[in-house]
């Protein structure tokens, strides 16, 4: 009414009438805004409700930046369990850990698309969760549907006597004539896994599989290497010869090897093949190593004071190389590119440990500002979380030098590898009664290890290497300062 409060009345011819006419058009506009904004709160209401779809797909996450595909561990639920949001639903094992994944929705379980112990991509569905029950029975057709678009990526079994050939070629499928648009390639998992492996141009190969999808032997044709069912199938048909010369086979590197009879071939885990590809990525980097003696009497007469406190050798060893690292920043730094390198602003000690079916590398970080005692919890938590493979990403791919102790076995020396992304590792061996003569010439019975420490030669000469080792032996000597 305020706005009418500043009409004036000389305004209109007939100020009843006019004024009338007025008022009634201002309320038919005003009844016509509450319609149209009203009508177009309930399109934005159910397209809302539209967005908020009632069946939703789990997607296998990414644990960490260098996972590709994840298996599924464990379902923690099973199908037609209710769900709460933030509700642990699925164990996945990554690259270097075993984690739980958790459901971002309330609903059920509605089917299992990957079921326990096999593998999916990053990103595939792995599971579809219902809002109600009544969407179950959709929800199950989805899983389907979903499971039947991708084919199992494992490799054809070897002892299966059907070949490849013996597989009658489906008619091409109509989505992919030419003059339809674009063809688009379908290929499993695997085949395309090979693709990349031996350098294979997928979109230039003819699927033999239904509907034309491209398997694992198009691509091993294409690459010039004989199916592995072969081998296997003449073996079956021809009886052995006793004087036979052993068969010669090629892997996949194009290394011919022999074929053991009664042998067994049993895949990488998950971490193996993680291991498996950083070692031979290491390979690519020019290193150099550097070995160095280092007397432990004081090191060892202060590991027996602190031990009962529950600190290691393991965590003393890092925290002198943390504190040696400060002096030699240049050990701790990071080549990334072939054309610089990086000053890491933290001193991230990656410690080397061995777990069932594989190795991990937990990360203690910024143990340079860490007392002794807070390093030796953090370690014994971190080693716990390693052996149960519940290590979260950036706990053990933060580090900027590693350390490798193979001490406790009684290894005199051994050469470490130089892990992707990091400039040196330091591969500590076992301290050992040995005679050494003193600058008076006299003899006396001491105890000392062998350093030896791998580092990346494009930014790591050998005057920085040998200067740090010298600082890491003088801690190691005059070992009061670690307890500071």
């Amino acid at each position: 009414m305020a706005s009418l409060s500043k009409i004036s009345l000389s305004n209109f011819d007939s100020p009843t009438t006019s004024f009338s006419s007025y008022l009634s058009n201002r309320l038919r506009w005003r009844n016509q805004s509450i319609s149209f904004f009203s009508k177009h709160r309930s399109r934005k209401t159910m397209k809302t409700v539209q967005i908020t779809a009632k069946i939703r797909e789990i997607f296998m996450p990414a644990l960490s930046s260098t996972m590709t595909e994840g298996k599924i561990v464990s379902w923690t639920k099973s199908e037609g369990d209710f769900l709460s949001k933030g509700e642990s639903v699925v164990v996945v094992e990554s690259d270097k850990a075993d984690m739980d994944v958790e459901t971002f929705y309330d609903g059920i379980l509605a089917a299992i698309v990957v079921p326990e112990g096999e593998t999916a991509p990053v990103g595939s569905p792995i599971g579809i969760l219902a809002e109600t029950e009544e969407e179950i029975e959709e929800a199950k057709a989805k899983a389907a549907l979903a499971a039947s678009r991708s084919d199992n990526s494992i490799p054809p079994s070897a002892s299966s006597p059907v070949t490849q050939e013996s597989t009658p070629s489906p008619p091409p499928h109509k989505g992919s004539s030419a003059g339809e648009g674009p063809k688009k390639i379908v290929a499993t998992p695997y085949a395309n896994k090979l693709a990349k492996q031996h350098k294979i141009d997928i979109n230039s190969l003819t699927g033999t599989g239904p509907y034309g999808r491209i398997t694992p032997a198009d691509v091993e044709k294409a690459a010039g290497i004989e199916s592995t069912k072969k081998p296997i199938i003449a073996a079956q048909l021809e009886p052995a010869k006793a004087d036979a010369a052993p068969k010669v086979a090629a892997s996949a590197g194009g290394v011919n090897f022999v074929e053991i009879p009664g042998s067994s071939v049993v895949p990488f885990t998950t971490m193996q093949a993680t291991v498996a590809k950083n070692m031979v990525e290491s390979l690519s980097v020019p290193t150099f190593r550097v070995g160095y003696p280092i007397l432990t009497d004081a090191l060892d007469a202060l590991y027996e004071k602190v031990k009962p406190k529950g600190v290691t050798m393991t965590a003393l060893l890092a925290k002198a190389a943390a504190m040696a690292l400060v002096q030699h920043p240049v050990v701790n730094s990071t080549c990334k590119d072939g054309k610089s390198f990086t000053y890491n602003s933290n001193v991230n000690i990656a410690v080397a440990v061995a777990i069932n079916g594989g190795l991990i590398t937990p990360v203690l970080q910024d143990a340079d500002k860490l007392d002794l005692y807070l390093l030796s919890k953090k370690w014994k938590e971190l080693v716990e979380k390693a052996r149960a493979k519940q290590l979260q990403s950036h706990e053990y791919n933060s580090g900027t030098f590693t350390l490798s102790n193979l001490g406790m076995f009684g290894v005199d020396r051994f050469d470490a590898v130089l892990p992707p992304g990091q400039g040196a590792i330091m591969a500590v061996g076992a301290s050992k009664p040995t005679v050494v003569v003193d600058a008076d010439g006299f003899f006396s019975v001491k105890r000392k290890m062998l350093v030896n420490v791998t580092a990346d030669h494009r930014i790591i000469y050998g005057a920085d290497l040998a200067a740090f080792l010298q600082t890491f032996s003088t801690i190691i000597q005059n070992p009061d300062s670690l307890t500071m």
